[in-house]
């Protein structure tokens, strides 16, 4: 499927929602929070954040927020749960954030090759860049181009959920999700960061903050940065400018205000929607199209966007421990793009286009209002969770589409076409509505038992203004886990977990498309061991999807085509070892098949077929080496391998993607407060398809990207 298509496909604070908050039993007084400081230690200064997961050194995370809303072991999550620090981030240097998560198990992104204006992510054989995309807790729900971006240096760490998880955030990826969390004040900062890579894009970012008193706290990030891209005539030139500042008047409340502002402008690069026939093998007279090859037009191209985002965190603790949090963000994306792009089809060496443009505006508004406690009932400890959210969002878009345009040579290319303005179709609206109320209940006993019991239920509202429909829903979601923890740091485990997901997209039939559903039992075991700082974890899991969406055969209609089943094993492990040696560790393999097929499309996806984008195996494996002393101290090495196993083209299941194998490096070096780091991606320039999406007219290939070095230097006072 061509970017047209597999973006066709895709196009499918305070609310009033005070909780008991004011009862007089919760009178104010300055009691220790709940929520404590997040020191993060790596080549920056330390930091804290208002997460309340404790401490992050190292590679090994302990707490997480996002698998329960309440500052919870990781061991004691009964789902999988990953986290890459900022210190993973610094070691690996990613370039965008698909880049960030290539060794995070259960996880395979950059699925569509290199693309410099989105992060595709798959989790658990789902997509996730749409609908399992969240900002420190807070949705980025998204469709078609109205997505929001994020650059790896502005986030203290990133967090991905395995597994459905709307009993606790409402409708999402029954795969599981990614949070995002921000860079927060708290602590003085002064850091300044540049570098480039070998195709000549280069940045300056910094990271400066303090504490203005005992009260007020600021930091800020930012980043300019720009330049060329892997595919010729490719370049960029973007900025983002974050701030944020901490009100702190006593150890019971806070309240953290962040905000961000980029502003993007782009000649689009793409190792994406190319041919099977052309990039997998060889079309029919011999012909592959170059991996470095630009499809588009510098006289058509634009890309503009600008994106904002304001919210805060509040959060107070009365008393008697019981804890009131609000969180709320409001963001705006105005993008403006216009470019040529392969139709899937080369033809000797002559590479089929088509024009695509659009003007595309969205505004979305969250707020999540959370009351945390604990009671005692006899021999039971809980902690109990009680929540309201709200989220709107606004799609606003006018597209353009020629299937015109002239094909292009690979091997001689001729560019400067005339082209004019792009005639913009009728702005299309598409709104959605959702408000959920939610508790959880963790539940300790018999010594080394917790039980997490989750429900929800959610209120939807959809419309289309293009064929005025309007949907109403509602829907009801759990999970219940069990756990034991030995004290050698053992805990097994075993849960049930639902999720749904709303879809925008007229069906074609004269009405929307009912909510994907999902369901997932889910068995493992993690261990935190005693003797040395790791975590280490092996999970099955049985994960169902249904009322699953696919295109209509028409832009913008969606249907009903059946079921799909995904059963896997994952395996993954983080440990900060003796003398400086760190490990990052993940296996994952999918038995991915359509087990109800119907529907006018059910011949493209028949039942006992797998899903295409899936690959049956995914494994990598980061070790990270410091030496401690003598004449190389301060030196660090560090090299990586990641395996991608096979996978369908088609969903006829006749033509697959081989497997491939990449490596990747790193040397660094610091001293005192200065420091310099030499990465490299895919070092022995590994050519390889990452995935496809079909591979007739329309079909999409992409290229995983190629060797890329990245130079970069610090210092910090």
């Amino acid at each position: 499927m061509s970017r047209l298509k597999a973006r066709h496909l895709l196009l499918a604070g305070a609310s009033g929602l005070a909780l008991a908050a004011s009862q007089p039993a919760f009178a104010q007084q300055a009691a220790e929070t709940e929520l404590r400081p997040v020191l993060v230690e790596g080549r920056q200064a330390r930091s804290e954040d208002d997460s309340g997961v404790g401490e992050v050194k190292g590679v090994v995370a302990k707490k997480s927020r996002t698998g329960s809303k309440t500052a919870t072991e990781i061991k004691e999550i009964p789902q999988s749960v990953s986290v890459v620090g900022r210190e993973q981030i610094d070691m690996q240097s990613p370039q965008n954030l698909d880049e960030a998560l290539r060794y995070v198990p259960g996880v395979n992104p950059s699925t569509y090759g290199t693309d410099s204006d989105t992060d595709w992510v798959f989790v658990r054989g789902f997509q996730a860049d749409q609908t399992g995309v969240f900002l420190d807790g807070l949705s980025f729900y998204q469709t078609g181009f109205g997505t929001f971006l994020m650059d790896p240096f502005f986030l203290e760490r990133i967090e991905v959920v395995k597994g459905p998880s709307s009993a606790l955030y409402g409708g999402g990826n029954p795969g599981g999700f990614i949070n995002y969390v921000s860079k927060r004040p708290g602590e003085r900062h002064r850091y300044v960061e540049t570098g480039v890579n070998s195709f000549g894009n280069g940045y300056v970012a910094a990271d400066i903050g303090d504490k203005v008193n005992d009260v007020f706290s600021y930091r800020v990030n930012g980043k300019l940065s720009g330049g060329g891209w892997e595919t010729d005539q490719s370049q960029d030139i973007r900025g983002t400018i974050a701030p944020s500042f901490k009100w702190q008047p006593d150890e019971a409340t806070s309240l953290t205000v962040l905000a961000s502002l980029s502003r993007t402008d782009l000649v689009h690069t793409s190792t994406g929607f190319l041919p099977y026939y052309g990039t997998v093998v060889p079309n029919a007279e011999g012909y592959k199209v170059p991996r470095d090859f630009f499809y588009g037009d510098k006289d058509v191209e634009q890309y503009d966007r600008t994106q904002a985002m304001l919210g805060y965190e509040f959060s107070h603790t009365f008393d008697n421990d019981w804890s009131v949090r609000q969180n709320l963000r409001y963001g705006a994306v105005s993008l403006q793009e216009d470019g040529l792009y392969s139709n899937g089809v080369l033809t000797g060496t002559s590479l089929g286009r088509y024009r695509w443009a659009h003007d595309t505006d969205v505004n979305t508004f969250t707020v999540d209002n959370q009351l945390e406690g604990k009671v005692e009932t006899g021999a039971l400890e809980h902690t109990l969770l009680f929540g309201a959210d709200y989220r709107w969002y606004k799609h606003k878009a006018s597209t353009f589409y020629d299937g015109g345009v002239s094909p292009i040579d690979i091997l001689n290319p001729v560019y400067g076409g005339v082209y004019g303005p792009p005639a913009l179709g009728p702005a299309t609206t598409t709104t959605l509505n959702q408000f959920g109320l939610y508790a959880q209940d963790q539940v300790r006993f018999g010594g080394g038992w917790l039980a997490t019991l989750n429900g929800r239920y959610d209120f939807l509202s959809r419309k289309l203004d293009t064929s005025n429909l309007e949907r109403s829903d509602g829907a009801f979601t759990g999970r219940a886990g069990l756990a034991y923890e030995f004290a050698n740091g053992l805990t097994p485990y075993v849960s049930y977990s639902t999720s749904f997901s709303p879809t925008t997209s007229d069906n074609g039939a004269g009405s929307l498309m009912e909510p994907e559903t999902g369901r997932q039992w889910e068995a493992g075991v993690k261990y935190a061991p005693t003797w040395f700082d790791g975590l280490l974890t092996a999970a099955v899991f049985d994960l169902t999807k249904q009322n699953v969406a696919s295109s209509a055969g028409a832009p913008g209609l969606l249907e009903a085509i059946g079921e799909v089943r995904v059963r896997g094993v994952e395996l993954g492990a983080q440990a900060d070892l003796a003398n400086g040696l760190k490990l990052i560790g993940g296996l994952t393999y999918l038995d991915a098949k359509v087990t109800t097929a119907y529907g006018p499309s059910y011949d493209l996806a028949p039942a006992g077929a797998t899903p295409i984008q899936v690959p049956d195996l995914t494994a990598s494996l980061w070790l990270d080496y410091a030496f401690q002393s003598g004449r190389f101290e301060g030196l660090s090495v560090g090299a990586g391998l990641r395996y991608v196993g096979e996978s369908w083209a088609d969903r006829a299941n006749t033509l697959k993607v081989p497997d491939a194998a990449v490596v990747d490096a790193a040397i660094r070096y610091d001293r005192d407060n200065w420091g310099a780091a030499l990465n490299v991606a895919n070092l022995f320039d590994k050519e390889y398809v990452s995935s496809c999406l079909g591979a007739g007219f329309f079909g999409s290939c992409g290229y995983g990207a190629g060797r890329t070095f990245t130079l970069k230097a610090h210092v910090n006072w």
